[in-house]
C-alpha cells in the first residue's frame, strides 16, 4: 500500500486504489442488520494531563499529539508519534502511555511508549499481530489491548496483555467475539470492552467484562444500542461510553456503573459524532468528538468535558487540528491506574 488516506482502501485485503477521502471505506460498512448478544476515585493524587494522538485530518495521517492539561483546560503540543498513524489504541498508568499506532500505510505492530515526565517517546514492545481499530484499558500494572482487525481476517478476537514493568507482551484471554471498532474503560479490577462490529460486519451491543485477576472474560451488561466507532473514559466507579454510530451518528452516551453492572443514560454529547477518542482523570473525561458521519462527515476539532459528579457536559478546549480516528490516555486516574 502507498500513501493512503482513510478513504483510499478497503479493509480486508482488497487491492488498494488511491482515491479521495470521500471515496473509500477503510473497513466494510456494517450491514443494516443489527445483532445484540450477551447480557470513587481514591488516593491523594490524580492525573493532571491527557495525551491525544490526533489520527487523521481528513486528507492525511498525522503524527501530531496534543497535551490536554485538566487544570486550566489548556491544550499544548505533546511529543509527536514515531510515525504518522490513525486507528490506534492506548492505555497506560501514571508514568507511561502505551500507544498502539494502528494503521500507517499498512497495519503495524508498532507501539510507542509516551513517558509523561519529560514528554519523551520511545519504542514499546510491539503487538503480537499487526492490526488497527482496536481498543484498550487497564490498571496500574497492565494494559489489555483488543487488537481489532487486520487484512486477514477483518476482525480478530485476539487480546494482548502489556505489563508495564518489564514492557512484556503476553496473550490475554480472547474476546467473546471477533470484532473491531470498539471502545473500552474500566477500574482497577476490571475492564469493560464494547465490541463494535463483528466478523459478519454487523453492529453489536455486546460488552465483555475482563477481570484482570485470573484473566477472565465474562458478559457485561449490553450497550443501550448496538454501536461502533465510539469512545470511552471513566473513573473508579463508572465508565462513560459515547456510542458513536448506531444506524446513524448519535449523541448518546451510556453510563456503566461497575458496582452492579448497570447501564443508564449519561449526558449526551454536544454534537452527534463518531470516530472520536477520550481520556480523563477521576473527576472528568475529555471527549474528542471525531466527525459527524462515518466515512463522509465534517471533521471536528470539538472536545467535550464530561464531569462525572453531576453528569454535566460542557465545552472543552478544542484540539489543535480537526481530526478523527485518534486515541488518548491520561497520566493517571486515582483508584484506577494510580
Amino acid at each position: 500500500m502507498f500513501g493512503l488516506t482513510r478513504r483510499s482502501f478497503v479493509f480486508g485485503g482488497m487491492a488498494a486504489i488511491a482515491m479521495s477521502r470521500r471515496a473509500f471505506a477503510m473497513f466494510p460498512y456494517p450491514t443494516a442488520m443489527l445483532m445484540t448478544t450477551g447480557g470513587s476515585s481514591g488516593g491523594a493524587t490524580d492525573g493532571t494531563e491527557a495525551i491525544f494522538a490526533l489520527g487523521n485530518n481528513g486528507s492525511s495521517y498525522l503524527s501530531t499529539r496534543d497535551k490536554y492539561t485538566y487544570s486550566g483546560d489548556m491544550v499544548t503540543s505533546a511529543t509527536a508519534a514515531s510515525t504518522a498513524s490513525a486507528l490506534g489504541a492506548v492505555t497506560g498508568n501514571s508514568t507511561n502511555g502505551i500507544f498502539a499506532l494502528g494503521y500507517t500505510t499498512t497495519y503495524v505492530t508498532t507501539r510507542d511508549k509516551y513517558t509523561y515526565s519529560g514528554d519523551t517517546v520511545t519504542s514499546a514492545t510491539a503487538a503480537s499481530t499487526a492490526s488497527a481499530a482496536g481498543s484498550a484499558t487497564g490498571n496500574s500494572s497492565e494494559g489489555i489491548f483488543a487488537l481489532g482487525g487486520n487484512s486477514t481476517p477483518a476482525a480478530v478476537a485476539t487480546r494482548d496483555k502489556y505489563t508495564y514493568s518489564g514492557d512484556t507482551v503476553t496473550s490475554a484471554t480472547n474476546a467473546s467475539t471477533a470484532s473491531y471498532g470498539g471502545s473500552a474503560a474500566g477500574n482497577s479490577t476490571e475492564g469493560i470492552f464494547a465490541l463494535g462490529i463483528n466478523s459478519s460486519s454487523m453492529i453489536i451491543a455486546t460488552r465483555d467484562k475482563y477481570t484482570y485477576s485470573g484473566d477472565m472474560v465474562t458478559s457485561a451488561t449490553n450497550a443501550s444500542a448496538a454501536s461502533y466507532y465510539g469512545s470511552a473514559a471513566g473513573n473508579s466507579s463508572e465508565g462513560i461510553f459515547a456510542l458513536g454510530d448506531t444506524t446513524a451518528v448519535s449523541t448518546t452516551r451510556d453510563k456503566y456503573t461497575y458496582s452492579g453492572d448497570t447501564v443508564t443514560s449519561g449526558t449526551v454529547a454536544s454534537t452527534a459524532s463518531c470516530e472520536g477518542s477520550a481520556a480523563g482523570n477521576s473527576s472528568e473525561g475529555i471527549f474528542a468528538l471525531g466527525e459527524t458521519a462515518v466515512f463522509s462527515g465534517t471533521v471536528l476539532s470539538t472536545r467535550n468535558k464530561y464531569t462525572y459528579s453531576g453528569d454535566t457536559n460542557v465545552t472543552a478546549t478544542a484540539a489543535s487540528t480537526a481530526s478523527y480516528w485518534g486515541s488518548a490516555a491520561s497520566n493517571g486516574t486515582a483508584g484506577v491506574t494510580m
